[in-house]
């Protein structure tokens, strides 16, 4: 079973703490993207993608000192931060869990395309929907291509808890009935009906990766369905076989995101 997750905009500093323990295996086109971002100008990275002078100056700043040195590099689980990685909690991770993640969890990157939890990255900003400057590909779709998904095995379950900005790197180039993607919904106290709420569903994604890989869930629909975590039950009058729904009447991750202190 591989579990897919997505990058976050934010990211933490390489600090001292547990060394990286892999490389990125699409590393050398990491390169290319960051050897192309090198020659955009402030206003062009403005414009490509679509945010203020301000952050796309920092964003020019943060490629400049992008490096492969490992004194740059620190693992990608602790350096995105966001509600999915608060909901993941990799760093309470033990030694087993640690390994049977790196085997099984895998996140989507705009930057690196694809990446095992503890592999060493260096701080960038690059989401999968930006579109790139003449040069290198029309976006990052057309730039990745099948090489993400060539990354995964070619049998077993595929859990996607990655936006759908992401898993379109994905799902177009494996079989369908492979994938399963979890919904997180919380009833709404004035209708008293399931809707999507966005900050909860992120944290739920995370807390449901972690779930999958401290309890060593097995590949099958059945033990999937069995996650009972921040208020989340499986509700099967929403499901379906390759969708299955989770749904709290009382959310129960606010200490988990600073949005819901």
């Amino acid at each position: 079973m591989i579990i897919l997750m997505h990058s976050s905009k934010t990211m933490r500093p390489p600090a001292s703490g547990p060394a990286p323990t892999g490389t990125p295996v699409l590393l050398d086109r990491a390169e290319e993207l960051v050897a192309h971002v090198r020659t955009l100008s402030h206003e062009q990275l403005a414009r490509v993608m679509a945010v203020s002078a301000d952050l796309a100056a920092k964003t020019g700043r943060q490629y400049a000192a992008w490096s492969t040195a490992a004194d740059q590099q620190a693992p990608a689980a602790g350096s995105f931060v966001g509600d999915i990685y608060s909901g993941l909690r990799v760093d309470s991770f033990d030694p087993a869990d640690r390994a049977y993640a790196d085997a099984h969890l895998r996140i989507l990157s705009g930057l690196y395309g694809i990446l095992r939890p503890f592999d060493g990255i260096s701080p960038y900003r690059l989401e999968m929907g930006h579109r790139l400057a003449p040069g290198v590909a029309k976006n990052l779709y057309q730039f990745w291509g099948t090489a993400i998904a060539e990354q995964l095995p070619g049998s077993g379950r595929i859990v996607n808890l990655a936006a759908n900005e992401y898993s379109r790197t994905v799902l177009p180039h494996v079989d369908p009935d492979r994938v399963v993607t979890p919904t997180f919904l919380t009833v709404d106290p004035a209708s008293k009906r399931p809707k999507f709420v966005v900050v909860h569903a992120k944290i739920a994604r995370g807390c449901f990766a972690r779930w999958l890989v401290t309890e060593r869930v097995t590949d099958t629909a059945a033990a999937i369905r069995e996650f009972a975590d921040i208020g989340y039950r499986y509700d099967e009058s929403l499901s379906s076989p390759n969708e299955p729904a989770f749904v709290c009447r009382e959310f129960g991750g606010k200490g988990l995101s600073v949005r819901l202190t």
